[in-house]
């Protein structure tokens, strides 16, 4: 599950999700399906912010991919939260 930033505009947001397929997709894995479910208020505060704009991707994938997807998400600036 991916929290992107809720000022990001669908363009944006399509992004974070091709940088996730293209990453696990480099590396052997597989996407079984991408739910955009929007933006959603968070639980508390992040950064100042209030909602956020959720995306679950499923996938299967080696723990190499997993690897380079942490470290690539955590260093994406429209990213506010993700959970592999």
């Amino acid at each position: 599950m991916v929290i992107v930033d809720p000022e990001a505009d669908d363009q944006q947001v399509g992004t974070v999700v091709d940088r996730i397929t293209g990453i696990l997709s480099a590396h052997g894995g597989e996407i079984s399906g991408v739910d955009r479910w929007g933006r959603r208020k968070l639980a508390f505060e992040i950064d100042r912010k209030a909602e956020g704009f959720y995306v679950v991707i499923r996938f299967t994938g080696v723990s190499e991919a997993l690897a380079e997807l942490d470290r690539v998400l955590a260093l994406a600036d429209d990213v506010i939260r993700f959970k592999i």
